[in-house]
């Protein structure tokens, strides 16, 4: 190494350390804030007017509503059914052992959970993790709806048959609907199985994997 590089390195060290002595340190390394977008205040305002929900029952039995989480730009969202007993005490969509295999999933994609939005159907936990009842899917219809016209995602996919109907506004098995694309008000909507079925039925994580690439290759 030359005497002129040597002397560059040494420059550097000692402007670094009277940075660091002046306190100034945190201001080099810090990133710049950034304001957030108008989908940000958006979903953030209608997340404060969800937090007092008392549309339906389950408002009595909830330790938190699950409002969703994940980017307000997001080109991909992902709606499951309901909160369960994890989603409940955090208070965040998808962290139980069916939102860690989600997670591998988004990953499998070349993706990461912050570059999606995951919410759910209903925000709130039905006791005992029963299926939501049409009064409570009809009570929390809106709020997901909203969340899409803010968000407006390039595709949906949705998770399992609750989501998948209630989004699709149809009766047919989640069988016959997975693998092809639907549309919502002229967003693309691929539903398949739920994380927390692929549990119970490991057979067919291969399907999803094939729902997965459709829905990789439109983005």
């Amino acid at each position: 190494m030359n005497n002129e590089l040597m002397e560059i390195i040494r420059t550097v060290k000692s402007y670094i350390e009277l940075e660091r002595e002046s306190g100034m340190e945190e201001s080099i390394s810090s990133k710049p804030a950034v304001a957030p977008s108008n989908a940000e205040k958006e979903l953030e305002a209608l997340k404060k007017n969800i937090m007092s929900c008392k549309r339906c029952s389950l408002s009595k039995t909830r330790t938190n509503v699950v409002f969703g989480a994940g980017s307000p730009e997001a080109r991909l969202m992902f709606i499951g059914e309901a909160p369960g007993s994890e989603e409940d005490l955090q208070g965040l969509p998808f962290v139980g052992r069916a939102g860690q295999l989600l997670t591998k999933i988004i990953e499998a994609m070349g993706l990461k959970r912050e570059d999606v939005y995951i919410a759910n159907i209903l925000k709130c936990r039905p006791p005992d993790n029963r299926p939501p009842s049409p009064e409570e899917i009809e009570a929390c219809r809106d709020m997901v709806r909203r969340q899409i016209n803010i968000i407006k995602p390039r595709i949906i996919c949705t998770l399992g048959k609750f989501a998948s109907q209630t989004m699709l506004n149809t009766e047919t098995t989640i069988s016959q609907l997975r693998g092809n694309f639907f549309e919502y008000k002229g967003i693309k909507v691929m539903p398949t199985f739920h994380p927390a079925y692929l549990l119970r039925n490991p057979d067919d994580k291969k399907l999803v994997w094939q729902d997965m690439k459709k829905i990789r290759k439109l983005l």
